[in-house]
């Protein structure tokens, strides 16, 4: 399994932007998936943005304010965050899918004030 690290994660006000970073220990060339999931308090982890199978998918609620990006050089995952809301206050987990193995980031915490 590889090992995830996010960082990028603070206080922003709304309208403002953030840009998360998920380092993988080895080479994230040919997951068969990664992404980000974010979880508020209370509620359940939901999927925000993800590389699956050559494509990106994106919950509806981030559609036209975040976009997902990768650098495969480096083992990296991005998460451009513009125009954050109230709403989307969570942690955000980097998740990776390698055949049968999954793993998770630690999360990084997001917060956007109003």
């Amino acid at each position: 399994q590889v090992h995830l690290v996010e960082s990028g994660g603070g206080l922003v006000q709304a309208g403002g932007s953030l840009r998360l970073s998920c380092a993988a220990s080895g080479s994230i060339f040919g997951f068969n998936a990664i992404g980000w999931y974010r979880q508020a308090p209370g509620k359940q982890r939901e999927l925000v943005a993800v590389f699956v199978r050559g494509r990106t998918n994106y919950t509806d609620s981030v559609k036209g304010r975040f976009t997902i990006s990768r650098d495969n050089a480096k083992n990296t995952v991005y998460l451009q965050m513009n125009n954050l809301k109230p709403d989307d206050t969570a942690v955000y987990y980097c998740e990776a899918q390698d055949g049968p193995f999954v793993s998770w980031g630690q999360g990084t915490q997001v917060t956007v004030s109003s």
